[in-house]
């Protein structure tokens, strides 16, 4: 296929995403039809079709746009410090940050469903969160490696740097959780810097 071509379906697949997810926190997922999505970007809805089989696809793939985004900027606010205890930090300020800003947008997807409608839906919101999970094991056992491999931390054996990994990111979960339910950020910072201090002690024994 022509490079032309390909660049045109690459903009055309972009704006399907982008008026997806618009429609998506406006209205909730279950609101929302593949002829919505068509009209929003001036086209038939078998146009839609070409690239994605129904609004399930299209809700993949915008979540995958969404997961993709997430993860591009924790990894650059971590690639922008040094040591393994500031990447830490970066991750976790910047995943509650990111949690904050975005909390709007997943609670508008549930709008107007049934419980039937609901149930179905926290499937779908499950296999997101692990998706986001594995990315995050990816990235931050990749921050571990490279330090044992520069002497910042010693070398672990995997079962014991995935059970630190999985306390870490367990306990940051539970401290946005926190800050969530009380409505109030003033301590996560505090409560993040704790956090990491306790996991370098795990991982400099």
């Amino acid at each position: 296929m022509p490079a032309n071509n390909l660049l045109k379906e690459d903009i055309i697949q972009q704006q399907i995403l982008q008026a997806a997810q618009q429609l998506f926190q406006k209205h909730g997922y279950q609101k929302v039809t593949m002829d919505d999505v068509a009209k929003a970007i001036g086209k038939g809805r078998s146009s839609l079709y070409y690239y994605y089989k129904n609004k399930d696809e299209v809700f993949a793939a915008v979540m995958d746009a969404e997961i993709s985004d997430i993860m591009s900027e924790i990894a650059g606010k971590m690639e922008q410090v040094g040591t393994i205890e500031e990447k830490l930090r970066a991750f976790g300020v910047t995943k509650t940050k990111i949690s904050r800003k975005r909390k709007a947008f997943f609670e508008a997807l549930e709008t107007g469903m049934n419980p039937d409608e609901m149930s179905l839906y926290v499937q779908k919101k499950q296999a997101i969160q692990k998706k986001i999970r594995k990315e995050e094991a990816i990235l931050l056992n990749q921050v571990l490696t490279q330090g044992a491999k520069n002497g910042e931390i010693n070398t672990l054996d995997a079962k014991e740097q995935q059970t630190i990994l999985f306390v870490f990111t367990s306990s940051l979960r539970g401290l946005r959780g926190e800050m969530f339910l009380d409505n109030s950020y003033s301590r996560i910072e505090p409560a993040i810097d704790m956090l990491v201090q306790m996991t370098m002690l795990a991982l400099s024994k």
